[in-house]
């Protein structure tokens, strides 16, 4: 299982750019770090994630 903000999914074995695209995330809009370290986003598709990971996406939202 892999904690992607504190919820558990089966996306051990998978690359980080096809489970963020099935969990409908904005690569223009996100940040994403796995075990509290920041991945550029042209490493995404290279990206494997593992049993035990954890990540975190955080969304930028504008505004004012």
């Amino acid at each position: 299982m892999v904690a992607i903000n504190g919820k558990d999914y089966a996306a051990a074995g998978k690359n980080l750019s096809s489970v963020l695209t099935e969990m409908k995330y904005d690569f223009r809009t996100i940040a994403v770090e796995i075990n509290e370290e920041i991945v550029s986003k042209q490493f995404y598709e290279e990206t494997i994630l593992n049993d035990g990971d954890v990540v975190e996406v955080v969304s930028f939202v504008g505004g004012g």
